[in-house]
């Protein structure tokens, strides 16, 4: 999918370590998010529970997967119940991700799998932790935020914890929020490891130096990406500099509403869904990345952007703060705020030396922290057992108070 290339490019990093991974899915991708390369060589070797569940032959042999461990399938059947959702509809829910781990366990079982990974925490999540159980084969996942620390009661986040092998944490935000739901015994299983970009891919001449006009937004064009507070900032600062644009890479449920305020501000482009070339490319054509959401992990995009030598302006939600250095790198404000947000793009639209100095030093974070390549070595240790090596050093702008 166009807003999960971060984890085609951790698959490829593992890969590229010598790991031998195969991908699966509960469900196959809308069209319209297959807009490269990358995607569509992605779609072509993935699994698919649902479209596999067509056949019936495929789920009577995973019944009889099931029944033919009657020990291991009550053990799963009673793990199912104790993380149903609450409500008749929760437990109906439960029996379809009971009946797509059993197809998943015999899928896996037969290509010899070791150990399966999860990226978020909510209902794929709840499929792997029965697979593994099913299947007896390690399971481990991936905690982003913000869409699976919503609910982490009714995802029973805890538990999944309680009987994953570990839990990639992309931020200490998430780590400190799995703490917030788990017993402090599993604390030992959190293991902060960053999402990544491969940093050279968008190491083109940096236009941070540039005329300080063009913003860019890449993401999805929801509500909790501070769209409308981004509108209401920019159309201020128009009346400053009537000349600044606005580009808009993504798609989304505010796509209409976006079209009108573009309509009526001006100086708005709405590009859609884009290619990782694409979007690396957009890069340079910016002067500033603006990010206003109200909820966020640790945004990929910010990555890139940083990359490329943009300087960003992000809110200081979720993990941002770790990757962004605020007045540094790029300029934190306040979500929700309009007035701040304004503050900030007309700061970094009068200082073309300061835009250049900042993307300079985002540049050399992401290539020191955010490469995905590094990362992987991470992941990939604890897929083989090496727990410890996994946790990261304290972050480079901690300190210490000498004796």
């Amino acid at each position: 999918m166009a807003s999960h290339t971060f984890i085609e490019r951790e698959i490829s990093a593992l890969r590229g370590h010598g790991a031998q991974v195969i991908t699966t899915s509960v469900r196959y991708p809308e069209a319209r998010h297959l807009i490269g390369a990358e995607e569509h060589a992605a779609v072509a070797e993935t699994f698919y529970i649902l479209r596999s569940a067509r056949n019936p032959g495929v789920v009577l042999q995973a019944f009889a997967h099931i029944l033919g461990s009657p020990r291991r399938a009550a053990s799963t059947a009673a793990l199912a119940i104790r993380t149903a959702r609450p409500g008749i509809k929760g437990a109906l829910w439960q029996g379809f991700y009971l009946l797509e781990a059993a197809i998943l366990a015999r899928h896996l079982k037969r290509r010899r799998v070791r150990h399966l990974h999860n990226h978020f925490a909510d209902s794929s999540c709840t499929v792997s932790m029965l697979t593994s159980r099913l299947s007896g084969i390690p399971f481990s996942f991936t905690l982003h935020g913000p869409s699976d620390l919503f609910e982490p009661r009714s995802w029973h986040l805890s538990e999944k914890i309680a009987q994953a092998d570990f839990v990639s944490c992309i931020s200490y935000f998430a780590r400190s929020q799995a703490m917030l739901f788990s017993h402090p015994k599993y604390w030992p299983k959190l293991k902060v490891v960053h999402c990544g970009v491969v940093p050279e891919k968008y190491e083109s001449p940096a236009s941070a130096a540039g005329i300080g006009l063009r913003l860019l937004f890449v993401g999805r064009l929801d509500r909790v990406k501070g769209l409308r507070v981004l509108f209401e900032a920019y159309e201020k600062a128009r009346t400053l500099y009537p000349e600044l644009s606005l580009t808009l890479i993504g798609d989304g449920p505010e796509r209409a509403h976006a079209e009108r305020e573009a309509a009526r501000i001006g100086g708005i482009s709405l590009m859609g869904y884009q290619s990782q070339d694409a979007v690396a490319a957009a890069f340079g054509c910016a002067d500033v990345l603006v990010l206003p959401s109200f909820a966020e992990g640790v945004p990929v995009v910010l990555m890139e952007a940083m990359a490329a030598g943009l300087p960003v302006i992000a809110t200081r939600v979720g993990g941002v703060s770790e990757l962004v250095d605020d007045r540094v790198s790029g300029i934190l404000t306040p979500p929700g705020n309009a007035d701040a947000l304004y503050d900030a793009i007309v700061a970094m639209t009068g200082d073309p030396s300061g835009r250049q100095k900042m993307g300079a030093i985002g540049r050399a974070k992401v290539r020191a922290e955010f490469d995905v390549r590094v990362e992987a070595t991470r992941l990939l240790s604890l897929f083989r057992g090496g727990g410890g090596t996994a946790l990261r050093p304290e972050p480079a702008n901690s300190f210490r108070m000498e004796p």
